[in-house]
């Protein structure tokens, strides 16, 4: 039987930098750099933040969970 809550979750990683800087991003034809990975969610209930490369930034740059 499946359970409701499932113990690996689905999360979206956003550069952190990029959103801060990015008031007019739209008109400038510039993305914000995002991850998809899993997490468990027994061992780090809370919000994920790795450090990752952001293809925008041309750096590493921490990446934080946010809501899908």
């Amino acid at each position: 039987m499946a359970k409701g809550k499932d113990v690996r979750v689905t999360v979206i990683l956003e550069c952190a930098k990029c959103t801060r800087n990015g008031a007019n991003k739209e008109s400038m034809g510039i993305g914000i750099s995002r991850y998809i990975t899993q997490k468990n969610r027994h061992n780090t209930p809370s919000r994920l933040e790795l450090r990752k490369f952001c293809p925008f930034c041309y750096k590493h740059t921490i990446h934080g969970e946010i809501k899908k």
